[in-house]
């Protein structure tokens, strides 16, 4: 069988797929390029001459010319480019699929347009059906806007030739006559081929907690780690506290412009508020906001346990890195993080009760060895689950499926 030729498009790269995109070419198991923007191409040069760009159709970075549609009114901007784009490409060779992410790539206007097979990667239909705290909900004109979104997604799953989101928890909130041209498949991840320890080390630091993310926000838990460190701290338990992430970033929630309403600028954002809540945890967590790459993944390997109490989420990349470092983590037993860990064996689930986690954060303060025999599953499985090595061959499957999904259609 010949190899597929496959277009993956996003208006960031590497960004969503790119490392995908760049393995299935250097495997030669697909002939691969990603196409994005001027500025994305231009500054990625030395990743190879796969890397091809698009043109928007006007400005996608800042506001839009209308409030309400603005996310869709970018899409449409993406859209006219990469449709301009892949029909050059088209006319000098043939494309198999297209693999375009829903907004940042935008495929609703190649639908009849393009002769490929196109598979849109949703990582969640809207807001609504993610769902937010109900302590910092949104306000109307945010619900307003999430419709738009909403209605774009929805579209793009009925008219793909296949749909791909990235977990059973996120597939779950489309509708259910949506679903059934919907698969789950968790993009790969290039961990490093550093061993793990190969026995139980005492760490010469204090006993260390940790929370990563990318932002410090509700819906990914830090206001949970907050309150649990504020309780650990008046036990006068023996450890350091430590938060990875950046504060006042774009977040997959509605607090920061709680924080707007309630403050009027006087808090800058979510995680300035959770520190006057909780002082005591505001003075013990050390906050190290957002880290280069590679410092991030060795501040990883400094911290022995992490709490990461999600309250929504879809695809936590995070903390499948986090899992495929090594690390112990607690997570709660619903969601996208029961999809991830098995309870007992690479980290431990727990109901949203604050007095079960502080007991289990003692429990394995105290546990070494059972801190490293999660961690060491922990690495095993994420590795062997979502490794680029691993996802590429049901990559390739899906891909096949959605160009017999695209020769169905058009037999009808």
């Amino acid at each position: 069988m010949k190899k597929p030729v496959i277009v993956f498009v996003g208006s960031v790269y590497p960004g969503q797929f790119g490392g995908l995109c760049d393995y299935l070419r250097k495997s030669g198991v697909a002939e691969t390029y990603f196409l994005t923007t001027p500025g994305h191409q231009s500054r990625n040069l030395e990743r190879g001459q796969h890397i091809l760009a698009f043109k928007p159709d006007g400005k996608i970075v800042g506001d839009q010319s209308y409030y309400y549609s603005a996310k869709v009114e970018r899409s449409a901007r993406i859209g006219r480019g990469v449709l301009n784009a892949l029909r050059d490409f088209e006319s000098k060779k043939k494309i198999d699929v297209i693999v375009s992410h829903s907004l940042f790539g935008a495929p609703h206007f190649l639908y009849d347009e393009i002769d490929a097979a196109i598979v849109s990667y949703i990582e969640f239909p809207s807001y609504r059906a993610h769902g937010w705290d109900p302590a910092y909900p949104p306000d109307r004109a945010q619900r307003m806007v999430d419709k738009n979104t909403e209605m774009l997604n929805f579209h793009q799953a009925l008219r793909s030739d296949l749909v791909i989101c990235p977990s059973q928890h996120a597939k779950q909130m489309f509708p259910k006559v949506l679903q059934s041209n919907i698969e789950v498949q968790l993009e790969g991840f290039d961990f490093d081929a550093r061993l793990p320890p190969t026995e139980v080390v005492p760490s010469p630091t204090p006993f260390t907690i940790g929370f990563a993310a990318r932002d410090l926000s509700s819906s990914k838990g830090f206001e949970t780690y907050m309150r649990l460190v504020d309780r650990l701290v008046a036990q006068k338990i023996d450890a350091r506290f430590v938060a990875l992430g950046g504060a006042g970033v774009t977040t997959y929630g509605y607090e920061d412009q709680w924080v707007e309403r309630k403050y009027g600028g006087a808090v800058t954002n979510f995680c300035e508020h959770l520190k006057r809540v909780y002082p005591q945890a505001a003075e013990a967590v050390e906050f190290v906001g957002r880290l280069p790459y590679e410092e991030y993944v060795q501040r990883i390997s400094d911290i022995d346990l992490f709490l990461y109490p999600l309250k929504y989420g879809v695809a936590n990349w995070g903390l499948v890195e986090i899992l495929g470092r090594g690390a112990c983590v607690i997570a709660p037993d619903r969601g996208y993080t029961a999809e991830l860990i098995l309870d007992g064996i690479n980290g431990r689930l727990l109901p949203d009760e604050d007095d079960a986690w502080i007991e289990e954060i003692l429990a394995l303060k105290e546990d070494a060895a059972r801190r490293f025999r999660y961690g060491a599953a922990a690495r095993a499985m994420a590795r062997q689950h979502y490794s680029y090595a691993a996802v590429a061959p049901r990559y390739l499957q899906l891909f096949r499926k959605a160009i017999r999904n695209k020769a169905a259609r058009d037999h009808d």
